[in-house]
């Protein structure tokens, strides 16, 4: 008998699609995936009802080609879900599903972090503030929650007693973390404390992996999900609490479409449940330190670091009176340091050699030929790289402009820092965690992370990755390079970000004795994002940030949307933003618009891109209104990606 099925097909269109299939050929379920026909390509669809009889309709029902699961991977809420999201992020809901769900088609094993790593930790017993800080989230009736407590104060022991409590009563909890990095130490604690109840998802693990996990989810044979980002989409049917801890983190929202922030999606799932938000940091976002004034959010506060640990002595080091990378204290202290078998900490937040190649005879600077950004040196590979579009070239000794030999190579990055190391002190090891040596093999992270834990490595150099949550009681120094490295982008958030890295970073010294010490290399030692950070001074930074931002009708006291244009042909897409910002301006509403105006990184991949940008107090204002302005609108040369409360501007 033939029925038919309205499926969701990860494109840019704002509807399901219509097939149909022999229901003696193919079992086909409301919640399975399914490989459809989409013009002359195959593609994955998503299921979302099966129908008895054919709808009216005046075109041609093609048949569902093949059926990939044996049972359903969501369900009503998963669906409704992706329909708001439609709406509030501008993306459709064939993209949004897609997000949700992994994109594996087997199962197979989990491997080793399943099974071989943690220990059981049942019997911690927690301070005065922290067992306070878990009698107030499980008793109290409110359902937004912020434990704010300084670094090392035991902010995931509260959280995993949380965890406990809501479980113990037959409850569902999701437990986000930033990073990859500390899904796998958070792991560690938890697979046995919660043997045979805990999934893991994160974007290390394979396709096939991931689907595994969402299937013993989507079958509740695991109450507790851990994982990145996109773990807010566990397919739980009794949610009752989401955990994200570093909620300053900006990997919580997505760069790429659906652009969703997590803490949003949270909000948006426990609404409809009647859940428990709980976020926690030691440097909380500028939105949560607003809702927490406002006592919108409950805030909890721990003061006292665990396990006998204080607060390092920070010293900072003006660098325009040094000479070399590595300023005289930190060569000193680290030394010392190392002499005394303890472990060494450095971060600097660029990757590669050196990222600034330009010609002393005629003042060439060598960009992307794709991209409006400088490329970077990477020395192992002895070429250019494009961090923007990935784009390689070859490092010419040569000007390309003038010929001349008299070419300079400048600015530091976490290669050229390594090699430094090796040369200053070749006695001990030296590892390296970014992007680019991570990106070489999954395993990559553990690994380094196992290694440094027993001692095997001296001294952990890296980007972000080792900037947060990270735990080594053996790290007596944190040296960080170029503290100042971020305060000059072109974006209001640059300070907020520099001092929550700051920070952060901070905080992975002295975490069990009171001999940690941290040296901040920097030319800007009187900037006061600097100097707050160096003494950790979080809520006055706060404060002082929020009423610049207050005065400039930033966020988090307006709401945006910011809209951009791109294409191959830069008149296009400057004439495409100049449009939909006219439309925009002859609609009455309380909203202001910005633009057409370049993004500040005006070419990337080669395509010229221009924003529109909307403010106000509503966001349902705002989500009306460029509605209203996209409708109808269509150009087959332009692309245009639209960014709900974006986190940046470039």
């Amino acid at each position: 008998m033939v029925k038919y099925a309205r499926v969701l097909v990860p494109v840019p269109l704002n509807s399901d699609f219509l097939y149909s299939f022999d229901d003696e050929k193919h079992n086909v379920c409301e919640g399975f995936r399914v490989e459809v026909p989409f013009g002359r390509l195959k593609k994955k669809g998503y299921v979302v009802e099966v129908l008895d009889e054919k709808p009216q309709c005046e075109f041609e029902i093609k048949e569902i080609k093949r059926v990939i699961d044996k049972e359903p991977l969501f369900g009503q809420n998963e669906y409704n879900l992706a329909l708001w999201m439609e709406k509030f992020y501008f993306s459709s809901r064939g993209e949004i599903m897609d997000t949700m769900i992994p994109g594996g088609k087997r199962d197979v094993s989990f491997g080793a972090l399943d099974t071989e790593m943690g220990e059981t930790r049942n019997s911690v017993s927690l301070t005065e503030e922290q067992q306070k800080a878990v009698d107030e989230i499980t008793s109290s009736p409110s359902s937004l929650f912020y434990l704010y407590g300084i670094t090392g104060s035991g902010k995931t022991e509260v959280f995993l007693k949380c965890v406990e409590k809501v479980l113990s009563e037959g409850g569902q909890v999701i437990y986000l973390v930033p990073e990859i990095t500390l899904t796998h130490q958070l792991a560690q604690q938890v697979i046995k404390r919660f043997k045979g109840n805990v999934a893991i998802l994160h974007s290390g693990l394979t396709d096939s992996q991931r689907i595994m996990q969402w299937r013993k989810i989507r079958r509740g044979e695991v109450s507790f999900v851990i994982g990145a980002r996109s773990a807010v989409f566990a397919p739980f049917e009794n949610l009752k609490m989401i955990i994200i801890d570093e909620e300053h983190e900006n990997s919580y929202k997505s760069s790429n479409a659906p652009r969703y922030h997590a803490r949003q999606v949270a909000q948006r799932r426990l609404s409809a449940c009647n859940g428990k938000l709980v976020l926690g940091s030691a440097t909380p976002s500028l939105e949560a330190w607003q809702l927490m004034e406002s006592g919108k959010m409950k805030r909890l506060n721990l003061t006292q670091r665990v396990g006998g640990g204080t607060l390092p002595r920070v010293s900072v080091v003006d660098m325009k009176a040094e000479s070399g990378l590595f300023s005289r204290t930190l060569q000193k202290e680290m030394h010392k340091c190392l002499s005394d078998g303890k472990q060494v900490i450095l971060f600097l937040n660029r990757r590669g050699y050196s990222y600034y190649y330009h010609c002393n005879n005629c003042g060439y600077e060598l960009k992307c030929p794709h991209c409006d950004v400088a490329m970077t040196y990477h020395r192992n590979k002895d070429e250019m790289v494009c961090h923007y579009c990935g784009h390689r070239e070859k490092l010419s000794h040569i000007c390309p402009n003038c010929g001349s030999v008299n070419v300079l190579y400048s600015g530091v990055g976490t290669e050229f820092v390594e090699n430094e190391i090796k040369r200053l002190f070749p006695m001990y090891v030296c590892a390296r965690l970014d992007t680019d040596v991570v990106s070489k093999d999954r395993k990559t992270i553990e690994n380094t992370l196992s290694a440094f834990a027993k001692g095997e490595i001296q001294i952990l150099l890296g980007t972000q990755m080792v900037a947060k949550g990270l735990n080594f009681p053996n790290v007596r120094l944190v040296g960080i390079i170029m503290a100042d490295s971020g305060l000059l982008m072109p974006d209001f958030r640059a300070s907020e970000r520099t001092f929550d890295l700051l920070v952060q970073v901070s905080g992975r010294s002295g975490r069990s004795d009171e001999s940690g010490k941290v040296i901040i290399q920097t030319r800007m030692p009187d900037n006061d994002t600097i100097k707050l950070a160096s003494s950790a001074r979080v809520e006055e930074f706060a404060k002082g940030e929020l009423s610049v931002r207050q005065q400039l009708s930033f966020p988090p006291y307006c709401r945006m949307i910011n809209t951009v244009f791109r294409s191959k042909d830069k008149m296009k897409a400057f004439k495409a933003a100049e449009e939909i910002a006219l439309r925009l301006k002859k609609i009455d509403g309380n909203f202001e618009v910005f633009g057409a105006q370049e993004c500040p990184i005006e070419k990337v991949r080669e395509q010229y891109r221009f924003q529109v940008l909307l403010k106000s107090n509503d966001m349902n204002i705002l989500i009306g209104a460029l509605s209203s302005a996209l409708d109808g609108f269509k150009s087959s040369s332009v692309i245009v990606e639209v960014d709900t409360d974006p986190l940046e501007l470039l």
